[in-house]
């Protein structure tokens, strides 16, 4: 079995597309300006209203490891990627109706 055949699953793609923004998002907070805890951070965009900015930002780098799925022929893990990706659009689009 080879190495790709190995991570090409649903379940793969999906908690790489849930994990991957989530790490993002922590590296823009820890490259941010300013001495802002966590809740400090979060508290910053809430009231600023740029939620879903943020939030976009952050999933776009589903798009990188969508293609990386997709050139190594794992289509069972772009999958994934892409159900989580329209799931995080779907946040996007209830946190900016409400």
């Amino acid at each position: 079995m080879k190495f790709t055949e190995k991570f090409d699953n649903f379940i793969t793609g999906f908690a790489s597309g849930l994990l991957l923004p989530v790490l993002v998002g922590f590296i823009i907070y820890f490259f941010s300006p300013g001495d802002f805890s966590i809740k400090e951070y979060i508290a910053r965009i809430i009231e600023t209203n740029i939620v879903t900015h943020s939030i976009s930002i952050c999933v776009f780098s589903n798009m990188i490891i969508f293609l990386i799925f997709n050139r190594f022929d794992m289509l069972r893990a772009a999958r994934g990627v892409l159900a989580v990706t329209i799931v995080w659009a779907g946040i996007v689009f209830a946190i900016k109706i409400l």
